[in-house]
């Protein structure tokens, strides 16, 4: 964070990045949808973190790692959503350099925790499920702690290490995009060798060892599960199901940016604005549905609150 400031504060002349990813038709209403949209995540968000924090027996991995997945989409929701509302209102859509490397920052720094906290829940379902007699060892509440540290710093330095390299002067000030991302290193004077380098190298290790250790564990998870009973099977599913289907979505979602960003220029600008979005609307938006419809757990525990308001409301 010291060297976003420095970032932010290096220099007396600020320059400016015009971002024209935008549709001027119907912007007022893109901008109801956005508020709209933002207020679902920030609720349910709060509501499934609220009542996971506030009912002990939730206080285990599995549950934690929830938490903390929800935590890091409504950070990367408060990144995301003030600028574009705000754009939205206003005729001109601008963003200082420093800004547009801290929101890249910022969202690209989310999307690889995303994937490391996916791949940290794989594992609490791998040793619960595969290895239950060891669960208690293996995945204990110091393990928990450092896996959650590894999710979140990893994929900072990674970043930071790519926003230091993208920090040169601009030569080009327009943005074809509706928030800022790696496609602000085009912009900047001179050789970009080592930032496409860099870029080549960082993104497989952020990516490929998540993914490749999430179908191990589905496999694994598979194999026990066809060896044991129908009723085993059942309790498996449902708890391996949300996290599946979440982790599906979210890779299809980054293959989609990866592939915007590769090809911009060369793919419909609507599609091209719609694919952009898909990282930081869908997501943070379907894990807590997902994870509080799915899970009884949680799901009877946000029944029982609501239930216990609405009565107490009507008693008065």
């Amino acid at each position: 964070m010291t060297i976003l400031r420095k970032i932010m504060n290096s220099t007396l002349n600020i320059t400016y990045l015009t971002l024209e990813g935008h549709l001027e038709k119907y912007r007022y209403v893109y901008f109801l949808i956005c508020l709209i949209v933002l207020m679902l995540i920030i609720f349910c968000n709060v509501v499934v973190i609220s009542v996971i924090y506030t009912n002990k027996p939730l206080h285990e991995p599995m549950y934690i790692f929830i938490a903390a997945l929800l935590f890091n989409d409504l950070f990367v929701t408060a990144v995301f959503y003030p600028k574009i509302l705000t754009d939205f209102l206003s005729e001109k859509q601008i963003i200082s350099q420093g800004g547009c490397l801290v929101q890249t920052f910022c969202i690209f720094t989310c999307s690889g925790s995303e994937f490391a906290l996916l791949s940290a829940m794989a594992y609490d379902r791998y040793v619960s499920i595969c290895k239950p007699l060891q669960y208690a060892t293996l995945v204990k509440m110091s393990t928990v702690k450092k896996l959650l540290f590894f999710c979140w710093f990893v994929p900072s330095c990674e970043m930071g290490i790519s926003i230091i390299l993208s920090y040169r002067p601009l030569c080009k000030f327009k943005l074809n995009r509706i928030y800022c991302n790696s496609s602000i290193a085009k912009l900047t004077c001179g050789d970009l060798t080592v930032v496409n380098l860099y870029g080549m190298i960082a993104l497989p290790i952020v990516v490929c060892p998540p993914v490749m250790f999430v179908i191990y564990s589905y496999i694994r998870i598979l194999h026990v599960c066809l060896k044991n009973s129908k009723e085993f099977r059942r309790k498996a599913l449902q708890t391996c199901f949300p996290h599946l289907f979440i982790f599906t979505t979210f890779s299809i979602n980054i293959c989609f940016e990866v592939i915007n960003t590769r090809f911009e220029g060369n793919v419909p600008h609507l599609f091209a604005m719609i694919m952009s979005v898909q990282n930081v609307v869908i997501c943070p938006l379907l894990n807590p549905i997902i994870y509080g419809l799915k899970l009884q757990e949680i799901s009877k525990r946000i029944k029982r609150m609501f239930w216990k308001r609405n009565t107490h409301i009507f008693v008065n």
